[in-house]
Order: C-alpha cells, then sequence, then structure tokens
C-alpha cells in the first residue's frame, strides 16, 4: 500500500497480483475491522491505470474477475455500473459448462451495484467504519440476505 511493488504493474500479471494485495488480501487478513478497505482507493486508481493500458485483456477470463472485483467493492455507482457491464461481457463470452460460473458472478456484481445504487454505499460497512446507519439501512441490514 506504501507503492513499494508498484513496478509490478508493468505487467499484466504483476499487476494482477498487485490488485489482489491491495483489494482481496486486506479483505481477508483484516475482516471485520476498518482495515479491510485500507488498500480501496489504491487498488481503484491502479485498476483504472491498467484498464486504460489494455492489461485486462491481457488475462484470462477467469483471472479477469479478480480485476473487475476491484469495482464490485467500491461505493460508487459508476464503478458499479462499470463492474456489472465487465462481467456480463466475461459471461457472454462464454457458451459452455464455464457460463453458469461467470452467471454467478455476474448476478453478485449485479446485487452490489443495486446496493450502491439504493443507499450509496453498502449499509454494512457502516458498524466497521464507524459510520451512522439510517433507519432505512438499519431494516435493510435485518433481512436475510443482505450482507455479501
Amino acid at each position: 500500500m506504501q507503492g513499494g511493488l508498484d513496478d509490478w504493474a508493468q505487467t499484466p500479471d504483476g499487476w494482477l497480483a498487485l490488485l489482489i494485495l491491495l483489494d482481496q488480501l486486506p479483505r481477508m487478513i483484516h475482516r471485520g475491522k476498518p482495515e479491510a478497505f485500507a488498500g480501496d482507493a489504491a487498488a481503484q486508481a491502479l485498476l483504472d491505470r491498467g484498464l486504460a493500458h489494455g492489461l485486462a485483456g491481457a488475462l484470462a477470463p477467469i483471472r479477469q474477475v479478480f480485476c473487475y472485483l476491484v469495482l464490485e467493492h467500491a461505493e460508487d455507482l459508476d464503478r458499479q455500473e462499470r463492474g456489472v457491464v465487465a462481467f456480463a461481457a466475461l459471461a457472454d463470452l462464454h457458451h459452455d459448462e464455464e457460463r453458469a460460473i461467470f452467471d454467478d458472478f455476474l448476478a453478485f456484481a449485479r446485487k452490489h451495484r443495486d446496493v450502491v445504487a439504493r443507499f450509496g454505499r453498502f449499509p454494512h460497512r457502516n458498524e466497521i467504519l464507524g459510520r451512522l446507519s439510517t433507519d432505512e439501512e438499519k431494516d435493510f441490514l435485518r433481512r436475510p440476505g443482505s450482507r455479501f
């Protein structure tokens, strides 16, 4: 997160590895803590730079999933919409037994997008990040299946 591995982003594989380190790893090792989201801004900036240089296209579709999860994790509707488009494109590449896997990724992307469209953020992060929840968010969080 301090930029010591930025040179990895020169190749598609290195870029992907750095995205995973910034986006996925903090979520796993700091689950339930604010630090889980500490790499988000850096991951989003890195994703944007890599997409602008066509790095995702050099990766196999299943590996591209980890790139587009950065969009799915954003509390920003534009990024969410871009994530849905990206996951739909990946699903459209498959017309075999793998299609179901990519359809599942697309369904989760849509679910994330719908939450951000409704609330402007992910309400399940509120407590972790010290944010106050609205009554509507509290009601939403009480419903089964509201968390990811």
